[in-house]
């Protein structure tokens, strides 16, 4: 096992999913990568005050600036790549924005004119847990990463934005704290992964649009995986166990994520999936992961220890 380094830069950020580019790393499976990466905006200072102008690492600003592709040796299409979160500490600042864009939830509660928008600047103190904004409030930390994604298909450019059933990417779930494993079908020879867009801290849904959004400093541990407990894209995480659905309809994102749960619980405990579906509506619970990039995302938690086998 390896231990590796890399920081973003011109020569290793991108802000789009593209197989076709060279892998800015290549590593064995078992080994450790140390990433470096800048908020999802990349900006390469700190905003000395809401709405401040400061330069960005990528001019273009397709989508979210992300460190990639790292390739895992061998990994092939059929297998998984189990990405294990070791370590996650934000920098020391961050920024929060909201309304002044038109979109559906702003329009819904009248946040959609420019003038309208709110942004947070904050102090971030990876030491204490805690980060305060300009207006005096704190808020507790929780760090993770809201894109870790892989292709979802060999050719051609695809948008960070949206989270996907196949590659995952931009999934934006809150419990992908130090000491999750997320577990990603391979879709490309290699696995080919991106990562980026730190979140210090996020609720349930990332309401605004954005959560602290801050550079990371990720340290993960890259396996590949014949077997998986679950189809799809699942995780565990110190919460419990973790199944997504990602798509535009509310109900069919939920169903999604509900499938795999109840075939996840089918197995852990060896019951039928309508035995399983009668024990996850009573341990299982159904959360928004995020409303922001007009593809619902739902995840399923299900408490380590929510079920207990007594025969």
């Amino acid at each position: 096992m390896t231990a590796h380094r890399i920081d973003a830069s011109l020569t290793t950020a991108i802000d789009v999913f593209d197989a076709t580019r060279p892998p800015v790393l290549r590593v064995d499976p078992g080994d450790t990568v140390t990433v470096r990466t800048l908020s999802a905006a990349g900006y390469t200072e700190r905003q000395p005050e809401p709405g401040a102008e400061v330069p960005t690492l990528l001019p273009s600003r397709r989508g979210h600036c992300l460190v990639g592709p790292i390739a895992v040796d061998g990994a092939r299409p059929g297998q998984v790549l189990a990405v294990h979160f070791d370590d996650l500490v934000p920098d020391d600042w961050g920024y929060t924005g909201s309304g002044g864009v038109d979109t559906p939830v702003n329009r819904a509660l009248g946040l959609v004119e420019r003038e309208s928008r709110g942004p947070l600047l904050w102090s971030v103190d990876a030491d204490r847990g805690t980060a305060r904004n300009q207006l005096g409030l704190s808020v507790r930390t929780a760090p993770f990463l809201g894109v870790v994604g892989v292709a979802p298909d060999p050719i051609g450019e695809h948008s960070t934005i949206p989270p996907r059933p196949v590659g995952g990417g931009n999934i934006d779930c809150r419990e992908l704290v130090a000491g999750s494993t997320l577990f990603l079908p391979v879709t490309v020879p290699d696995g080919l992964l991106w990562v980026g867009d730190g979140h210090a801290a996020q609720g349930d849904g990332e309401v605004s649009g954005t959560a602290i959004e801050c550079g990371m400093t990720t340290t993960m541990t890259l396996e590949v995986l014949d077997d998986a407990p679950v189809a799809g894209i699942h995780a565990t995480t110190p919460a419990g166990r973790i199944t997504f659905g990602f798509d535009a309809d509310l109900n069919t994102a939920t169903t999604t994520a509900l499938d795999a749960m109840v075939d996840w619980i089918a197995g852990l405990f060896a019951i039928g999936r309508a035995e399983a579906l009668a024990m996850a509506s009573v341990a299982v619970s159904m959360r928004v992961t995020q409303v922001a990039n007009r593809t619902w995302g739902v995840h399923a938690l299900l408490p380590h220890d929510a079920i207990t086998a007594t025969r």
